[in-house]
């Protein structure tokens, strides 16, 4: 026999207990909170009367009536015997119950900490009132049968152990909201903040990086995506277990990249065939080599990455530096570039002294090009 919905079980043994009509069923489970753990709707009810009493499962009692909703059903024999099989199987059904709850929080990475904890503050006033209306309908229908009063300590006991687990997980992102959050764009806006209308001479100093090299135009390479997957990957990676295993939290750093050429010409025609790179994401100076290597091992288990093997923490002195905020398109730097090189650089007595230098500031996949935000950075030093 075709198994019974949620729905077809709750109103077919409604119908064992006693021969029932359409509003009777309604309000019945209304009155026993029934509609906290199913999603029988008024409007439903007579959609599955109709199917039980396709199946045989239950029979309209005596003459037809002049309306669906007083018409009176019972059930029959085989309707007795399914709604009997449907309870020893639902009685030693141990299938874990699942609530949107816990999506919510495995994509809670997604908001700071302290919306997620006002989130879950609202929950909270939702079960509070949730379980005073189950412990309300309780104490209106007593002394209940045996059953139903089981159903009711069920939904009492759901309730106040998720009003302790919502309780405890609002804590852990209340103190996490109120943790200090490392920004290294706040801590050094000299460096990551500069201005659009004219080069500035910056000194920069040791800095700490996650890094993966590669060569080749970043917009048609696979080896670009694959390192950028990996330094993200591995990046988010490090900040979770650096809250949980050393209560400090950081906020993850835009993607960094060293760019390089046998001729500097070729980063201002935008030759990037030519180019070589080293793609970076910054690092707070307490994330340590074994924990990068346990984040390397935590994103490998998780997908197949060639990035992976070559991903390394990487310390290196800038030293002096001229840079420039950029604002649009990648390909429009050329002529930023070309200023810098053949006008500003020559005029202050400064020579290239390490790789072109590129801070993305902006997230290129919901930033219209001509918003685009870059910083350029030139390390130099006298002639």
């Amino acid at each position: 026999m075709t198994a019974l919905t949620d729905g077809e079980f709750t109103v077919l043994g409604l119908l064992v207990e006693r021969p029932r009509h359409g509003y009777e069923l309604e309000r019945v489970i209304e009155e026993r909170g029934v509609r906290a753990w199913t999603s029988l709707g008024f409007s439903s009810i007579y959609y599955v009367l109709d199917k039980l009493a396709g199946r045989g499962l239950i029979e309209a009692v005596g003459g037809p009536a002049r309306g669906k909703s007083r018409a009176v059903f019972r059930a029959t024999a085989p309707g007795l015997a399914a709604c009997a099989d449907a309870v020893r199987g639902a009685l030693a059904d141990a299938a874990p119950m699942r609530s949107r709850v816990l999506i919510a929080m495995a994509n809670s990475a997604v908001l700071p900490d302290a919306e997620v904890a006002a989130g879950l503050a609202l929950r909270l006033e939702a079960l509070r009132a949730r379980l005073a209306e189950v412990r309300a309908a309780r104490a209106a229908q007593e002394p209940l049968p045996a059953g139903a009063a089981a159903v009711f300590d069920h939904s009492e006991a759901m309730l106040a152990a998720d009003l302790g687990w919502t309780e405890a997980t609002r804590a852990v992102f209340t103190e996490e909201s109120m943790m200090d959050k490392y920004d290294v764009k706040k801590a050094r806006r000299d460096l990551y903040a500069p201005t659009a209308k004219a080069f500035t001479v910056v000194d920069v100093p040791e800095m700490r990086y996650l890094a993966v090299d590669g060569h080749g135009d970043p917009n048609t390479s696979p080896e670009y995506a694959d390192a950028v997957e990996a330094l993200y990957g591995t990046a988010y990676t490090l900040k979770f277990a650096s809250k949980r295993a050393l209560r400090r939290d950081f906020t993850v750093a835009p993607m960094e990249g060293l760019w390089r050429a046998d001729d500097p010409a070729a980063f201002a025609e935008r030759d990037k065939s030519a180019w070589s790179w080293t793609m970076m994401i910054g690092q707070p100076d307490w994330i340590t080599e074994a924990m990068v290597r346990d984040a390397v091992a935590a994103v490998a288990e998780k997908r197949d990455n060639p990035a992976l093997a070559g991903l390394r923490l990487f310390t290196f002195t800038e030293g002096t530096c001229v840079q420039i905020l950029h604002v649009g398109s990648y390909d429009d730097e050329g002529p930023v570039l070309e200023r810098l090189h053949r006008e500003y650089m020559p005029a202050n007595g400064y020579e290239f002294n390490g790789d072109h230098h590129e801070i993305y500031l902006s997230d290129a996949r919901r930033t219209a090009p001509a918003k685009l935000k870059t910083v350029l950075r030139q390390p130099v030093r006298p002639v």
